[in-house]
């Protein structure tokens, strides 16, 4: 089994390589930057990215495309369109060449994003929940809409609609972690939010279950252990040993970062449906255990 991946340096690319790796396999790294791609120990071959550069790749039997710009900061037009283009045209320009190959690889599983619902208060959310609105169930449409077109040439589609991802070394959590270190951690907005979430490592066997398995179309990439905003921020300032009685009100969140603040005050009460009816087995599918294995609390 050869497997390529895109946004092999990214958070949950490094993890995946490793898991690749693990499995005896020499993952190709398809990116724009391989002198910055992290030192995985030999076992790979990276691939200065490019669409014409897939005439040159080795044959490989399953794609995972996990590039994009990051939705963190403040919005402006050109954070926005940097948002868009890296995933539709990126996923476009991805598709189109993969789809030259021959012979092609049998499967491609593709990063997706639970912003897909947009804020749908306490409706649960399964894969076949339509699409909500504004700026970023936009994205996510035209984003899975050219994943799909994978499909005409007769490769195996996995749209992964990703929730929150937990881990240490980085993402989101490193971000949460730092108010509540300084003792001003607490939920966002109202906090009766729901926080759908999902372990790094559930999350990368996640993607080699749906490579090795017949899964295909969405699929919901978050923990069954949903939980409201508030309980969230409860649970991880316990995880650090610290207070988590300062919230941020909605007002204060969208002065400071703008639109990008309501994708922090959204409520989308996501359900793994998919997932669980395949059988897949969570390693962490409560909260307690995801920040346990997470973070660390200071020491006394």
């Amino acid at each position: 089994m050869i497997t390529a991946v895109t946004g092999p340096g990214g958070f949950v690319g490094r993890a995946l390589v490793k898991a690749l790796i693990e499995r005896a396999e020499r993952p190709v790294l398809l990116s724009r930057n391989v002198a910055r791609l992290p030192d995985f120990g030999g076992a790979v071959e990276p691939v200065e990215w490019s669409s014409t550069a897939a005439t040159h790749l080795p044959r490989i039997d399953a794609v995972v495309n996990l590039a994009g710009e990051t939705i963190s900061g403040r919005w402006t037009p050109e954070k926005k369109r940097a948002i868009r283009d890296s995933r539709v045209l990126g996923t476009r320009r991805l598709v189109e060449a993969i789809s030259r190959l021959e012979p092609k690889p049998r499967v491609l599983v593709s990063a997706s994003a639970v912003g897909y619902y947009g804020d749908r208060g306490e409706e649960e959310l399964a894969e076949d929940s339509g699409p909500g609105t504004g700026f970023l169930p936009g994205v996510c449409v035209e984003w899975e809409s050219e994943v799909s077109k994978a499909a005409e040439p007769g490769i195996r589609v996995v749209m992964l609609r990703i929730a929150v991802v937990l881990d240490s070394g980085g993402g989101a959590l490193q971000q949460m972690i730092t108010p509540f270190k300084a003792g001003l951690g607490g939920p966002m907005g109202s906090g009766r939010q729901w926080f759908p979430w999902i372990h790094r490592t559930d999350l990368v066997n996640m993607i080699l279950a749906a490579i090795d398995n017949d899964w295909s179309g969405p699929v919901n990439a978050a923990s069954p252990g949903v939980v409201r905003q508030a309980e969230f921020a409860k649970a991880l300032g316990s995880a650090l040993g610290r207070p988590a009685v300062m919230p941020a009100p909605g007002f204060a969140l969208r002065l400071m970062l703008g639109e990008f603040a309501d994708t922090l005050l959204h409520s989308q009460k996501v359900i793994p449906a998919k997932a669980q009816t395949e059988g897949f087995k969570f390693r962490y599918p409560t909260l307690r255990e995801a920040l346990a294995a997470s973070v660390a609390k200071p020491s006394a």
